[in-house]
């Protein structure tokens, strides 16, 4: 049986930048990790993307096959392949993700301040908690126009 998560949970990131992530996601872990994980920044919205090690995998060897000449691919590239940070993980008792600071600065995550961890299927995505309480009342945070006209290879591509 395939597992995914759904659902969010609100953590707080401590002062060196890590996070404690739920133990109610153990299970998914255990399953899908494959040893690491993998957080980069989402291509859209000023938020990370944490992809366990198996799914990463995937994606990241989608880009790469894909080449750089076009200017939108390399864009992509550039933004998820360029941005990613792999750890090494284990599913233990205190399961701790250390986010580097260029991806807390992306996302405007500080320290002791509160993020939303959200499940979205086989990945999460990581947002400063005022950012996703505008999201959740249909309010506009910034955006990246890196997705517009997209080749359609490119939109096949489950990031």
């Amino acid at each position: 049986m395939e597992k995914n998560v759904y659902g969010s949970s609100f953590l707080t990131l401590d002062a060196k930048g890590r996070l404690v992530l739920p133990a109610r996601y153990r299970e998914f872990f255990e399953a899908t990790c494959d040893g690491s994980l993998v957080v980069t920044r989402d291509p859209q919205f000023p938020s990370l993307v944490l992809y366990p090690g198996a799914l990463w995998k995937e994606i990241s060897s989608k880009f790469i096959s894909l080449g750089g000449l076009n200017n939108k691919v390399r864009a992509m590239q550039w933004m998820i392949l360029g941005n990613a940070h792999e750890t090494e993980f284990s599913v233990s008792e205190r399961m701790t993700l250390l986010i580097p600071q260029i991806l807390r600065d992306h996302a405007n995550l500080k320290p002791k301040k509160q993020v939303a961890f959200v499940g979205m299927g086989k990945k999460f995505e990581i947002w400063d908690l005022k950012n996703w309480e505008k999201i959740q009342k249909g309010e506009e945070v910034k955006k990246s126009n890196t997705l517009e006209d997209l080749p359609p290879h490119l939109e096949e591509i489950p990031f």
